[in-house]
């Protein structure tokens, strides 16, 4: 690939956003407790430091690595929340994920190409407060799991992540006005019985993109997703609080 990877970061906002998102920080889960949840928020803001107005110019790479480097307790990390074989664990820099599947899911909604993305083959918590669709985020575990982000655009994008109050919050800036908006739209979703008597989750993500005037110009397959359930798929929603 001959392309270089972004470097510069710079304070001054670009004038434009092309999309932004927000979830919640602290965010009840089956069985995991809240002090996880807590230092995921530590972990959050010093990843945020690293990455909070990054450049992309034309024909770059972004790398999460590349920004945040190993997450470690000399830099301040504590133990938070990880994903690991279908189940959950305490590890330094753990929560990080959060802010990996902010930065994708902001990615789909803009002309950027996802170069590489990474997904959890386990669902590991039933459905609670879902505001998108299953296998919409990229996991990223140090070193060998990034997410790459490439502007194969002529117009120069700024990455704005903060941590507020109760939100983790973000945005993509552009240099000019944006010319598209973007859908995600979630096909084939099902939950599968498999042989062995567990089940399986699957489902496809494909991005629309429309001009200003609200006329669909593409529809792209962008994701498929397929992990194995940790959980009974006949849970009610409320099992997860």
């Amino acid at each position: 690939m001959n392309s270089s990877f972004a470097k510069e970061k710079q304070t001054a906002l670009l004038p434009y956003e092309y999309a932004s998102h927000k979830t919640i920080l602290m965010r009840k889960l089956k069985d995991v407790d809240m002090w996880m949840q807590e230092n995921k928020i530590v972990n959050l803001k010093l990843a945020v430091e690293q990455l909070n107005g990054v450049v992309l110019h034309p024909g770059e790479i972004f790398s999460y690595w590349k920004f945040i480097g190993k997450p470690s307790r000399r830099k301040g990390y504590v133990e938070g929340m990880i994903l690991q074989n279908g189940t959950f664990s305490a590890g330094v820099g753990g929560g990080l994920c959060q802010l990996s599947n902010l930065i994708f899911w902001m990615t789909i909604h803009t002309p950027l190409t996802v170069v590489e993305r990474h997904r959890h083959g386990y669902d590991v918590f039933p459905d609670s407060n879902r505001t998108q669709p299953f296998g919409s985020g990229a996991t990223c575990y140090y070193p060998y799991g990034d997410l790459m982000i490439q502007n194969n655009t002529a117009d120069t994008y700024q990455l704005s992540v903060h941590v507020g109050e109760k939100y983790l919050e973000g945005a993509w800036l552009v240099d000019t006005p944006p010319v598209y908006r973007y859908e995600i739209a979630e096909r084939n979703h099902e939950m599968r019985g498999e042989y062995w008597g567990g089940y399986s989750r699957h489902n496809e993500l494909y991005q629309l993109q429309y001009d200003l005037d609200g006329n669909l110009l593409q529809d792209k397959l962008i994701v498929e997703n397929a992990a194995l359930m940790m959980y009974s798929p006949f849970l009610e929603e409320t099992a997860e609080k």
